[in-house]
Parts: C-alpha cells; sequence; structure tokens
C-alpha cells in the first residue's frame, strides 16, 4: 500500500490534475463580481444572483448555468460525472 501512496505523492500536479479529465466535472457557484472578473465575456448578474459554472477536472469552464441543478444537467448531458469540492 505504501507504494501507491507514495507514486501519488510524487504524480506532478499537472498530471494529477489530468486523471478523470474525460469524465469528470465540477460545479462552482459564483457572484456577480467574481463570475465578471474570471469570465469576462459572460452574461451579466443582477445583485444578489448566483451563478454556477461546469468545470472540466482540469478546471476549463463548460457551461454557465442559472442553476446548480442546471449545471448538473449540463454535466450530464457531457456525460460526466460531478463531484464536491472542500
Amino acid at each position: 500500500m505504501s507504494e501507491v501512496r507514495e507514486f501519488y505523492l510524487a504524480m506532478p500536479k499537472e498530471v494529477f490534475a489530468l486523471l478523470g479529465a474525460s469524465h469528470i466535472g465540477y460545479i462552482k457557484a459564483h457572484g456577480p463580481q467574481e463570475l465578471e472578473s474570471l469570465y469576462p465575456g459572460a452574461p451579466k448578474l443582477e445583485p444578489g444572483r448566483m451563478a454556477y459554472v461546469l468545470h472540466a477536472a482540469d478546471g476549463t469552464p463548460m457551461i454557465l448555468a442559472d442553476s446548480r441543478e442546471a449545471a448538473i444537467r449540463g454535466a450530464a448531458s457531457h456525460q460526466l460525472d460531478t463531484v464536491s469540492l472542500h
């Protein structure tokens, strides 16, 4: 078991980011100011509203949605499983 652990500890973070890249994504909520600064071409949000961005495992934004449920449906349509980030 320690051999597997050592493998992951030695793996470069760029290689680690590619694991699951074709079938795993995550959803992140953004407020109006954060959305505008991260994604300048995104539609403007009203104050107090949130947008939900589906990201591929490598962080590439894929879908902008107005609800978490819509982002999850978008993930399913792209055959991505979503994971929680803490």
